[in-house]
């Protein structure tokens, strides 16, 4: 019986990026975590990691980050939960109007999945209409999925585009004139090109449909404004996730209240969605993003790591065949699927967590000594596997 097999979940774990075999490749590496704080995560034997998956990409801030622990344990001394919503819903749900542009409105929700599939939902009940376009990667739930387990009929309404891909998009429109949404990831590997960009925002216009930006990675990391003040497009709607609670399950989806009041005239709904622990941690998120340096501090942690890792590739093509993405998530290219397990064991052997594909994440505790010794302890793990080949 091989390990994905073992024990009581199918899969070894219900999250599929933590899985053992995404993670190594079936080579030796840790399965578990017992405990983290800030970059280092521990194993079930008390081994130590630089982590640079950082919960992937949920925690910007650090694992454990003080404000944000003595929130949530705030609120749970307040009873967490209630039958009442909680004022730590508006007074979030204003908080974010000012790091979303143009927003006006804001639902709340508790993974990424679901916000984008909400926003979805919003925009199919303002437009009258049913067909998707997308770009990137939204989450499990059906509508935007191809895998088995998903009714053909529903397949049907998503048209997938690739990112970048002036001529691919205009097929796309060509295909479904009427889109109710067009939603894509503003980076998917390597940031937007302007032009492309800049016709989704002018063609989802032009054809009546809502423009949705998953942010889910971008979003907070990016700091105010997030993709969408970085890029110069504003779209109808941005959906938060991830880094908003710095670990916590909170999502939202902030935009226009033509588009998300439609909301109302639908059901979204879900018991859990006004939590109070989630709230009051992402208020204390938002309140060391604005109060401290912290993004700053995430995306020069970024750019050194990037650029150490652009070095290490340059000096053994044959391993690392390429380096993409931007300062906040960037990852490796690897020769082949073999030789990037055997770099992400080799690095683990050496106390640091590194992926192998998209993408590695870095944090405001990433600091210069911590991101040195990572990039060493990879090139080591990139020396000991090129020199095999």
């Amino acid at each position: 019986m091989t390990a994905e097999r073992d024990g009581p979940i199918p899969g070894q774990t219900s999250t599929g990026s933590k899985r053992a075999d995404a993670l190594f490749g079936g080579l030796a590496g840790p399965r578990q975590m017992v405990a983290s704080a800030g970059c280092r995560v521990w194993d079930t034997r008390g081994t130590a990691y630089l982590d640079f998956g950082m919960a992937l990409g949920a925690v910007a801030l650090g694992y454990g980050h003080p404000a944000v622990v003595a929130a949530v344990a705030a609120a749970a001394g307040r009873g967490g939960v209630s039958s009442l919503p909680p004022v730590e819903e508006e007074a979030l749900a204003e908080r974010l109007l000012s790091w979303v542009p143009g927003a006006t409105a804001v639902r709340f929700h508790k993974t990424g999945a679901e916000a984008v599939a909400a926003a979805v939902r919003m925009a199919r009940v303002a437009t009258g209409r049913e067909a998707v376009i997308t770009s990137g990667y939204h989450g499990w739930l059906d509508w935007c999925q191809e895998t088995p387990g998903v009714p053909g009929a529903i397949r049907a309404l998503h048209r997938p585009v690739r990112f970048n891909d002036v001529a691919d998009l205009e097929a796309a429109l060509a295909e479904v004139p009427a889109p109710a949404a067009v939603v894509i990831e503003p980076v998917v590997e390597d940031p937007p090109n302007a032009q492309w960009l800049g016709l989704v925002r002018h063609r989802a216009t032009e054809v009546g449909a809502a423009l949705i930006f998953d942010e889910i990675k971008t979003g907070i990391r990016f700091g105010v404004g997030g993709a969408a003040a970085r890029y110069d497009v504003h779209p109808d709607a941005v959906v938060l996730g991830k880094a908003l609670g710095n670990g916590l399950p909170i999502a939202a989806v902030a935009g226009d209240v033509a588009l998300v009041g439609a909301a109302t005239r639908t059901w979204i709904s879900s018991t859990l969605a006004t939590e109070t622990l989630a709230l009051a941690g992402a208020l204390a998120v938002l309140d060391v993003c604005e109060q401290t340096d912290a993004i700053g501090r995430l995306r020069h942690a970024g750019e050194r790591w990037l650029d150490g890792c652009r070095a290490v590739a340059d000096r053994w093509p044959h391993v690392v065949t390429d380096v993409r993405g931007v300062p906040e998530f960037s990852f490796l290219r690897f020769a082949n699927a073999e030789i990037s397990a055997q770099v992400a064991s080799a690095a683990a052997a050496r106390g640091v967590l590194v992926r192998r594909g998209p993408y590695n994440f870095v944090s405001a505790v990433h600091d210069e000594a911590v991101v040195g010794t990572a990039l060493e302890r990879l090139e080591e793990a990139v020396a000991e596997v090129g020199g095999k080949c």
